[in-house]
């Protein structure tokens, strides 16, 4: 899979960046309508997102795997549960405009802003968090950096070419007689699982 940098962690490691500033991270991302999960280990995830789609009655589900996401084995949950998973480039640009619920990974989260920075240079990046109703993001819990300046500086270092996304909540729109709507241009749910067991490869 195409990606914008191959090693976001090491990057990272060369800006202000740790969990100390994870509060404030997730005071604004709820702010921002999104929802915070913090769990200790990927394992924890799998409930989470497991009584997700028992809530919402998904059946259909398209992934851009990470390692956060394999080492909880949720993947393999969500087939012994009957749900269409779909992860390949091909399959998930046929069905992420059908599919309840997308998975992806994103790279760190900004806590001045409550916005994450997903590397969508792949193309199934970008599907899989823009159509489905539902994006639920992977996320390390140490990888956030305080504010927007901080992000540009580590923008600066690895973009060259291809594609990222900041994400800040729930798609949201006031353009029809300035009425506040949610998930008209995108996901109506956006939910960050922020992971503080270190796993080998980060997200990528």
């Amino acid at each position: 899979m195409k990606k914008v940098c191959e090693n976001w962690e090491k990057v990272l490691l060369t800006t202000t960046c740790g969990p100390e500033y994870f509060e404030e991270f997730e005071a604004k991302a709820k702010q921002a309508s999104a929802e915070i999960f913090r769990v200790k280990t990927p394992v924890e995830a799998k409930e989470i997102i497991t009584n997700l789609i028992k809530f919402t009655n998904a059946k259909k589900v398209v992934s851009v795997d990470n390692v956060l996401q394999q080492a909880s084995g949720v993947n393999e949950e969500l087939q012994a549960m009957g749900i269409e998973l779909y992860t390949s480039q091909n399959d998930i640009a046929e069905h992420a405009e059908t599919a309840d619920i997308g998975i992806s990974g994103v790279e760190f989260g900004i806590a001045e802003t409550g916005s994450v920075c997903q590397d969508a240079y792949a193309i199934e990046s970008r599907l899989v968090s823009m159509l489905p109703p539902v994006h639920i993001a992977f996320m390390p819990s140490s990888r956030i950096v305080p504010g927007v300046e901080q992000a540009f500086d580590v923008f600066s270092q690895v973009f060259q070419r291809g594609y990222l996304s900041l994400i800040t909540g729930p798609s949201r729109t006031a353009d029809i007689e300035r009425v506040l709507t949610i998930g008209v241009h995108g996901p109506s749910r956006f939910i960050v699982i922020a992971v503080d067991e270190p796993v080998s490869g980060g997200v990528a």
